[in-house]
């Protein structure tokens, strides 16, 4: 990478400027630094107080926030995350798994693009801050970002409140890089064949097929479609452009919604009571687990799917319970990644 230069003729105290490149910078949700009572506190009072995830009025939400949720959830929430800690890395997948997304990415597009793309990736609450990226980005020269938050779906709690963060980060800097951002990619047709091609690997490993593939989706109060959010129509084509892919019939595949917090009804079904209902009354005694909204495994898979809703299941009757893994760094996913960033580098570096 090329160092920083004074610009021709630029007088002899003129800051040396860096070559320009363009960045592409990745956001993910977030994890705690440590499962300990503190560290959860300070990230769950983050996710919790924003207002696209929780949407009540702060006058409402904050003192019940502040004084019982947060001094009892970091406990459980914590136990959680303690049962899935990367114990050799300390920290949690999902920064492992992030971070090694990136860095093959990164790989893929160094080759195309050499020294002029800067890869990294960031998380919406916690550490390492999307702020804190978009300064490093342009601390190093990037007059471009393309920032791509790592959700397949559209989401106002998750892709909207990602962009939000970035362009606050835009706001706090003297020379402002032109930015772009990512479009979901739930229909790629890459990404769908990498679904498929994580759902046709793991049945191959199985000594007897699934009777249905559930497919789970992080779910959001029903309040928010009917508000417009396009979530639930995505997750339903998805579910669709997969079953399709697949070339299985209806009765193979189930749509389901999870993580239900708070009193108001969720999109449904729950795939915790669904994934009871298949085992206790049709009789659905062997099933399989995807969770498409999630590029990384985390604590909403590891923890959630894996334990939780196994756990429900097969209380109801349930024997067989497989769990896919989300894509992960699997090569076909990065792939579909280095496709759609590509597509998105258009007019910029062709």
């Amino acid at each position: 990478m090329s160092s920083a230069t004074r610009p021709i003729h630029a007088p002899a105290e003129h800051p040396a400027i860096p070559s320009a490149k363009t960045g592409i910078l990745l956001s993910n949700l977030g994890t705690p630094d440590h499962y300990d009572y503190w560290s959860m506190r300070r990230y769950l009072n983050e996710f919790l107080s924003d207002r696209r995830v929780i949407d009540y009025s702060p006058w409402k939400w904050q003192p019940l926030l502040q004084l019982i949720i947060l001094t009892k959830r970091p406990f459980s929430s914590g136990k959680a995350y303690k049962s899935i800690w990367n114990t050799e890395r300390d920290e949690s997948p999902l920064m492992t798994i992030t971070r090694d997304q990136t860095e093959k990415l990164s790989t893929q597009l160094r080759e195309r693009y050499g020294d002029s793309v800067m890869v990294d990736f960031s998380m919406r609450y916690g550490n390492p801050s999307i702020q804190s990226k978009v300064r490093k980005m342009t601390e190093a020269g990037c007059t471009r970002i393309l920032f791509f938050p790592l959700y397949p779906h559209y989401a106002g709690a998750t892709s909207a409140t990602a962009n939000d963060a970035f362009f606050r980060a835009l706001m706090k800097e003297t020379r402002q890089p032109t930015a772009r951002v990512v479009e979901p990619h739930f229909e790629h047709p890459s990404y769908i064949d990498a679904l498929a091609q994580s759902v046709e690997t793991k049945y191959a490993e199985l000594s007897e097929r699934p009777d249905i593939l559930v497919v789970s989706y992080h779910g959001m109060p029903k309040r928010y479609l009917m508000q417009g959010d396009p979530y639930h129509c995505q997750c339903q084509k998805n579910t669709r452009l997969l079953k399709e892919r697949l070339g299985w019939q209806d009765t193979e595949i189930k749509t389901t919604f999870q993580s239900v917090f708070g009193p108001e009804e969720w999109l449904r079904p729950y795939t915790v009571e669904e994934v009871a209902r298949l085992a206790r009354e049709d009789g659905k005694k062997n099933i399989a687990v995807i969770a498409p909204a999630f590029s990384s495994d985390c604590i909403e898979t590891l923890e959630e799917i894996n334990e939780e809703i196994r756990e429900s299941f097969e209380e109801a009757g349930g024997e067989k319970f497989t769990y896919i893994p989300c894509l992960n760094d699997q090569p076909a996913h990065i792939s579909a990644l280095t496709e759609i960033v590509e597509a998105n580098l258009k007019g910029w570096l062709d």
